[in-house]
């Protein structure tokens, strides 16, 4: 199954299994089904609960924003989350704040869906990875689809919050198969570390035994096809072993339940498609820097898609977003 399928079954069960679940965005309903199709299917299957809106970005998460403080559960579609920006007033200055601000605890369980990311030629405003932008946000969960999630627990994850959940979907996952059965693929084997509160779930992608890393690469699940690559190619040509620690959920997040396995392998890489500064890469190298400094052997090292606009251009695209190869530099220059 790829990921846009999986996204679209997860949906379907949601609402069918929650009657307080609406679904609000732009172009939802059917035959369209959203630009990317994730919708597919669910205006047909619930009319009165997905609601085609006007193109008002800070409209439509506002009045979601309502519709869940008032006792409901909302899931919103940003077509393409660039366009989040425009509804950004309603997320950090409404939502996130609303579940704290009046006296007592308060639930807000809405979903945003970012289709972010570029690779797909949509050029400078339909392509970027604006995660780096919520992270820190206090009341505000950001996640990253991943091809090793279950998609159904993700859904029902955000929604029992009781707070508002961006969630980040790299469009070139879209068409990608999902991971099944712990095998990542012939050479790569992946498992799901034991929850931890503050670290959320994490998966673990590796050769042989994952103990025995020569380097960590922590990445979130957009980049998990690129890490594998890097990964691959690190070992077949440098004889380099590498774990990929993928997160499900972005912020808030703890690496100190992983601390063990980076410890042990005394160099971690972090990877993003975002450009640097003030990233969910930047704070999670922080963290590993606080908590391990003269345990490492090298400093942190991150990895970002280059200073620029996105070019609309694809050949052009590929020399300013994050590549493999961009990850295996990395760690070459950490394990000279």
């Amino acid at each position: 199954m790829r990921v846009a399928e999986s996204l679209n079954q997860a949906l379907h069960e949601v609402l069918a299994g929650d009657s307080s679940v609406w679904m609000l965005g732009e172009d939802v309903l059917d035959p369209y089904g959203g630009a990317f199709k994730i919708t597919k299917g669910l205006s047909s299957r619930f009319p009165g609960r997905v609601l085609a809106t006007p193109i008002s970005e800070n409209g439509i998460v506002g009045v979601a924003g309502g519709l869940a403080l008032a006792g409901g559960k909302a899931i919103v579609e940003i077509m393409f989350s660039d366009f989040v920006t425009l509804a950004f007033d309603q997320i950090v200055n409404f939502a996130s704040k609303s579940v704290s601000m009046y006296g007592r605890p308060l639930r807000l369980p809405l979903i945003v869906r970012c289709p972010s990311g570029g690779g797909r030629g949509y050029g400078p405003t339909h392509s970027q990875s604006l995660q780096k932008h919520f992270i820190g946000v206090p009341g505000l969960a950001v996640y990253e689809v991943s091809p090793f999630d279950d998609h159904r627990e993700l859904f029902s994850e955000m929604l029992t919050r009781g707070e508002p959940c961006l969630l980040f979907e790299d469009k070139t996952l879209y068409t990608r198969q999902i991971f099944g059965g712990g095998v990542a693929d012939d050479l790569f084997r992946y498992d799901v570390l034991p929850r931890a509160a503050a670290a959320g779930e994490v998966t673990r992608v590796y050769l042989d035994d994952p103990e025995q890393a020569d380097c960590v690469i922590i990445a979130p699940g957009g980049l998990a096809h690129r890490a594998l690559a890097a990964m691959r190619t690190l070992l077949l040509e440098r004889e380099i072993t590498c774990l990929l620690l993928v997160p499900r959920r972005l912020y808030p997040f703890d690496v100190t339940p992983l601390s063990p396995l980076l410890e042990r392998a005394g160099a971690v890489v972090v990877a993003e498609e975002s450009t640097a500064g003030g990233t969910w890469g930047a704070e999670v190298a922080q963290q590993v820097h606080s908590r391990l400094w003269g345990r490492l052997r090298r400093p942190v090292s991150l990895v970002h898609s280059a200073a620029s606009v996105i070019p609309a251009a694809v050949h052009l695209e590929r020399d300013v977003l994050v590549r493999d190869t961009a990850i295996v530099r990395a760690v070459q220059e950490l394990l000279p």
